[in-house]
């Protein structure tokens, strides 16, 4: 009978930030939100991160969700169903977004753009 009392239960939850906030989160391929983003899981493991901002490099992290002790067989069975009290589980992940590069153009690129600016100038006068 004091087992239909148990309410027992293992809430998993990933809280994914980046610097700058913002960035688009895509885990595993799967959009998911914008920064700072959280997420129910089911399984543990290595996840893959990608964020996406505009000025920021594509970036794509591994996220490694550790197994916590109570969640291993055959201990997972009594945290997921007998306990008495729900249990939370969260994982962070915080990641440093790189900005791109700004363009820089080749000597040759830029001296041809520069006469083709000369150009124009002389025809319009």
């Amino acid at each position: 009978m004091w087992t239909m009392l148990a309410s027992g239960c293992v809430h998993r939850r990933m809280t994914i930030e980046s610097n700058p906030v913002g960035a688009l989160v895509l885990l595993d391929g799967k959009e998911i939100g914008y920064t700072p983003v959280s997420h129910d899981f089911t399984y543990y493991g290595t996840r893959e991160v990608t964020l996406i901002k505009d000025g920021y490099e594509t970036q794509t992290y591994p996220a490694q969700l550790r197994t916590p002790w109570y969640q291993k067989v055959p201990l997972d069975f009594f945290s997921d169903n007998l306990l008495l009290y729900p249990v939370t589980n969260r994982h962070r992940f915080r990641f440093q977004m790189r900005a791109k590069d700004p363009i820089v153009d080749s000597d040759e690129n830029l001296q041809q753009r520069g006469n083709a600016f000369r150009s124009e100038a002389l025809i319009s006068q």
